[in-house]
């Protein structure tokens, strides 16, 4: 076994070899990184320890039973958190089934199919959109979405409701649905953009390839582009249900904030950055206002277990192609 190469060398000498390396960058860049990394994972664990401390008083009160409590009445004192989660991930489902196959095709006819100019142009329409602030999507909402909602789309969908049973009921216009509508339009330029970086980030070889093997401009877009690029497309979907779920004024001014579990998607609902943002200042009590933080802290779980799903399901994906 050989000796380290420190061994035998003058303390002298080495305080010089250390001193130039210092000089040249590279343990103080390894320094601060390493201290921006380290930041990040400190930054979480005081934002959680401080929404754990804060919520002491509701934890204390109710325990587990707050996560699938329905009753929400602050003059009883009595809190639940289901009529909130039910509302966040319906809401941001909706989203989801609405903007990522829109999404999608548009960043394929804006990477694969569309003329250069005409893509630069619309690209550049769609990066305005995500610029937008959520309040003028939600006033925009209220005075075109609702009214269409409540005497075009909810009588329509309402006859329907045989087979589909949750779009039965009335429309009011404000509503889970109109929620979920406003999300989407919301979400949709960043699974544009994402996907459409991921679709031309994929190498020219990849579509020369099928191209020549006979394949349309289509087969090759569909078989051997897209599948190229599916991870930047889940991470696009994943940073979109992320804006969702975290969305509060737009969804505020349009879901009709009752904080019920309703079987449809025409009837108002509430979300947990909703109920946090309407109730935060008016709160009467330390169980009220903890109980509003513990709302606060399972929307920040639940973003942290979708977020971790997320990243296992790339990861058995990337395994799955490095396989193949």
């Amino acid at each position: 076994m050989s000796a380290p190469a420190s061994i035998g060398v003058p303390a002298r000498k080495r305080e010089g070899v250390f001193l130039q390396r210092l000089k040249g960058g590279d343990p103080v860049a390894h320094a601060i990184a390493w201290l921006a990394a380290a930041s990040v994972l400190l930054l979480t664990v005081l934002l959680v320890a401080e929404l754990w401390s804060q919520s002491a008083t509701a934890r204390h009160a109710f325990g587990f039973g707050f996560l699938w409590s329905t009753d929400w009445d602050p003059n009883a004192r009595k809190f639940g958190a289901l009529p909130f989660i039910y509302g966040t991930l319906v809401t941001s489902a909706l989203a989801l089934l609405i903007s990522v196959p829109l999404g999608v095709g548009a960043a394929v006819f804006l990477s694969e199919l569309a003329r250069p100019k005409v893509s630069v142009v619309l690209t550049f329409l769609v990066e305005l959109l995500a610029a937008v602030p959520s309040v003028i999507f939600g006033l925009l909402a209220i005075f075109t979405l609702v009214p269409l909602v409540r005497d075009v789309i909810g009588p329509a969908l309402d006859k329907i409701s045989d087979v589909f049973p949750f779009f039965a009921g009335p429309a009011y216009g404000v509503g889970l649905l109109t929620a979920g509508i406003i999300l989407a339009v919301m979400t949709f330029p960043f699974v544009i953009s994402i996907s459409r970086e991921a679709l031309l980030a994929v190498p020219r070889e990849q579509r020369e390839a099928a191209l020549s093997l006979g394949a349309t401009k289509w087969e090759a877009t569909w078989d051997a582009v897209i599948p190229f690029a599916r991870l930047g497309i889940l991470g696009s979907i994943f940073l979109s249900l992320a804006r969702a779920l975290g969305e509060t004024m737009a969804v505020t001014m349009v879901i009709g904030n009752d904080p019920k579990i309703a079987s449809s998607l025409l009837a108002p609902g509430y979300t947990i950055a909703s109920v946090i943002a309407n109730e935060f200042t008016e709160a009467t009590g330390d169980l009220h206002l903890s109980s509003l933080i513990l709302l606060l802290l399972a929307l920040f779980l639940i973003t942290i277990v979708i977020n971790a799903g997320a990243r296992l399901l790339i990861l058995a994906t990337t395994r799955q192609g490095s396989a193949k």
